[in-house]
């Protein structure tokens, strides 16, 4: 199976041999790597990524400084790298736009399968591709395009697959720990900001009154239910 290409930012130089060696032998073929901020966001003004490994730690620029700027040019998931294990710390890192968020030490093996199931989730086959149209909201699955009221939003991966998933189970109610499962596809272990922070961002994106959501509805005590026909 051929992967997709691959950014690898840190600059701990062991860091970067390490998962490079790794990844070439899971099978990665294409891997850039960069050891700070400034060259990061040149390769990706000139390159295409799948997915991006953004140590937040660099000299200079940190990874959450340059997230926003790399977001610009891409929409491919940023996977944060950091020894910072705070609460806060990872809100922050999704607030700016990441799809994930790893802490130092980590097992090396354990980033590889993270990464190989988001490009499987961003890799559906083509019969499973469509497009879902609802009042003011239509997905392009083919293409990850989404337009709201006839405009294109830019979401990040992950935001775009909790929309996709809402999008396919209209009308159901799901859980904090189903929709982490389902759309992180990893065992639910009471991250509640995640999911919390996640469905802010795409209210941000598909509701008229983000603080008045008619779309992406709460359950109080239960969970969330994606309502498509809501009067915006």
């Amino acid at each position: 199976m051929e992967y997709g290409k691959l950014l690898l930012v840190d600059d701990e130089l062991a860091i970067l041999t390490m998962l490079q060696t790794i990844l070439i032998k899971e099978g990665f073929t294409k891997i850039d790597t960069a050891t700070t901020a400034e060259v990061a966001l040149h390769y990706c003004g000139q390159q295409s990524y799948d997915l991006i490994l953004l140590d937040v730690m660099l000299p200079g620029q940190s990874g959450f400084d340059i997230c926003p700027q790399i977001r610009r040019l891409t929409n491919a998931p940023i996977f944060f790298v950091t020894a910072r294990t705070s609460d806060l710390d990872k809100l922050s890192g999704f607030a700016l736009g990441g799809d994930d968020y790893i802490t130092k030490p980590f097992n090396p093996l354990e980033v590889v399968a993270r990464i190989k199931a988001q490009l499987r989730r961003l890799q559906l086959p083509t019969e499973m591709q469509t497009t879902l149209q609802f009042p003011n909201l239509t997905i392009y699955t083919t293409s990850g395009e989404v337009y709201f009221k006839g405009e294109a939003i830019e979401l990040s991966a992950q935001v775009y697959q909790l929309l996709l998933f809402f999008a396919k189970h209209p009308n159901q109610l799901f859980t904090k720990s189903q929709l982490y499962e389902n759309v992180w596809q990893d065992a639910y272990l009471g991250e509640d900001n995640t999911v919390m922070v996640h469905i802010r961002k795409l209210r941000q994106k598909i509701e008229c009154d983000p603080s008045n959501p008619k779309r992406i509805v709460t359950v109080r005590g239960l969970g969330y239910k994606f309502m498509p026909g809501a009067q915006l």
